[in-house]
C-alpha cells in the first residue's frame, strides 16, 4: 500500500511540474518579447542581408517595444553566424537573418557542425533578391557576350561574398555555361568584395541587386546582365544573361528569418505575424522595392519547404560546376 501510495504521489508531481511548465511557456509566449532581441546578420554592413534585417528591425523595435539589435557576424559564407544561431537558446530571442548561402548552399560544400534544415525553425522567407553582374569601369566590355569573347583571351577575376554564396555559384554557373574560366576570389560579404572591384582589384562580381545598386547609379561599377530570367523594374535597360549569349541562365539570392530549433511554436507565430505585417507595410515595400528585393512574407511551413528544395537544387549546381571551397 506504502509502495503504491509513494508511485501516486510521484505521478502527481510529474503531472503538476509538466502543468508548471506548459503553463509558464504560455506565459512566456504571450509576453514576447518582453527583452531585447538579437538579429544575427551572417554578413557585414552593406549587403542585402544586412541592409533587409536593419529595416525590419528598426520596424520590429517600433511593434513590440523592445529593442531589436542587429548584430553582423560575417565569416565563412554566413556559416559562422548560422551555427551561433543554430546553438542559441531556443527562446526566440536570437534570430537569424537567413541567406541561401549559409541555409542552402553550404550544406553541399562544407562540412557544417549545423544542419541546414533541422538544426532551425523556419520563421518566413523576406525576400527572393535579384542578382546582377557589375563590372569595373576599366573592363572593355557592354555586355556578357563581350565578357565572354573576353575572357577566353585574357584572365578575369569574379569577387564573391565567400565560398558557398549565391553570388559565388552564380559566377561558377556563367564559367561552366558559358565555357569560360575566371578565377574566383571570396570575400566575408558582399561590401568588401563590391569595395575591390570599384578599386579594380577584381573583374567583376554577381552582386544582389541592393548591395549593387547604390554603386550603378553613382558610376562606379558598369552593369552588364541580370543573372534572373526577367529584366529588373529598377534597372529595365540591363538584359538578362540568358538573352544575352547563355540560354537558360538564371540564378537569384533569398532572404528570411529563421529561429532556433525548438523555439515554442506560440513564438515562432508571434515572430511571423509581426514580420508579415511590417513586409506589407506600405513603406517597406516601397524601400524593398526600390532596392530591388521582391517581398515575399510566406509562412513558416512554406519557407521550410522552400528550403529544402533550395538545398537539392543548389547541391546539383555545386556537383556540375565542380565549385570547392577554395
Amino acid at each position: 500500500m506504502k509502495t503504491i501510495t509513494r508511485i501516486f504521489s510521484v505521478l502527481c508531481c510529474t503531472v503538476a511540474v509538466a502543468g508548471f511548465g506548459t503553463s509558464a511557456l504560455a506565459q512566456s509566449a504571450a509576453n514576447f518579447p518582453d527583452k531585447p532581441i538579437r538579429f544575427i546578420v551572417p554578413y557585414p554592413p552593406g549587403g542585402a542581408s544586412d541592409v533587409t534585417a536593419r529595416v525590419l528591425g528598426q520596424k520590429m523595435t517600433e511593434i513590440w517595444g523592445q529593442p531589436v539589435v542587429v548584430e553582423n557576424r560575417p565569416g565563412a559564407n554566413g556559416n559562422i553566424a548560422s551555427e551561433f544561431v543554430a546553438r542559441a537558446p531556443a527562446d526566440g530571442y536570437t534570430i537569424l537573418m537567413g541567406n541561401v548561402g549559409p541555409n542552402a548552399i553550404s550544406a553541399s560544400m562544407y562540412k557544417l557542425s549545423y544542419d541546414v534544415v533541422k538544426s532551425f525553425a523556419p520563421v518566413t522567407q523576406t525576400t527572393t533578391v535579384p542578382i546582377v553582374l557589375v563590372v569595373n569601369n576599366s573592363l572593355p566590355v557592354k555586355n556578357v557576350k563581350e565578357l565572354i569573347s573576353y575572357a577566353k583571351t585574357n584572365k578575369l577575376t569574379f569577387a564573391s561574398a565567400g565560398n558557398g554564396s549565391s553570388n559565388h555559384l552564380t559566377g561558377e554557373l556563367l564559367k561552366s555555361m558559358g565555357g569560360i574560366d575566371i578565377m574566383h576570389v571570396p570575400y566575408k560579404g558582399d561590401g568588401p568584395a563590391m569595395n575591390d572591384v570599384i578599386g579594380g582589384q577584381v573583374s567583376m562580381m554577381f552582386a544582389t541587386l541592393p548591395a549593387a545598386l547604390p554603386h550603378i547609379k553613382s558610376g562606379k561599377v558598369r552593369p552588364i546582365g541580370m543573372a534572373t530570367a526577367k529584366p529588373s523594374a529598377v534597372l529595365p535597360g540591363v538584359t538578362p544573361i540568358a538573352d544575352s549569349g547563355v540560354p537558360g541562365f538564371d540564378s537569384s539570392s533569398w532572404g528570411g528569418i529563421l529561429a532556433p530549433a525548438g523555439t515554442p511554436k506560440e513564438i515562432i507565430a508571434k515572430l511571423h505575424e509581426g514580420t508579415v505585417k511590417i513586409l506589407k507595410m506600405p513603406d517597406v515595400e516601397q524601400k524593398m522595392q526600390a532596392l530591388g528585393s521582391d517581398v515575399v512574407a510566406s509562412t513558416p511551413e512554406q519557407f521550410g519547404e522552400y528550403i529544402k528544395s533550395e538545398t537539392s537544387k543548389w547541391a546539383k549546381v555545386v556537383k556540375e560546376s565542380g565549385a570547392t571551397v577554395n
